[in-house]
């Protein structure tokens, strides 16, 4: 999944500790970074503050629902 413009990244981790199953930002040199892990979020809000926002990154979630979750987020912010 490909996400743009995550302009409010507290919410966006808030999202990511609830879901059930893995969840990997996969950078553009293929490298998968488990969000779920809070070294990898804090390099991933390292990165957030120097650019003041993710910008098209892909997402893989391993679990159906945890899919629907971040939609949801998307969606409705």
């Amino acid at each position: 999944m490909k996400i743009k413009n995550i302009t409010n990244p507290q919410r966006f981790f808030e999202v990511l500790n609830e879901c059930q199953g893995r969840v990997e930002l996969v950078t553009s040199e293929g490298d998968r970074l488990n969000l779920k892990s809070t070294l990898c979020q804090y390099i991933a809000l390292t990165q957030m503050f120097k650019d003041a926002r993710i910008d098209d990154v892909d997402l893989i979630v391993s679990e159906p629902e945890d899919f629907v979750r971040l939609m949801n987020y998307i969606v409705k912010g």
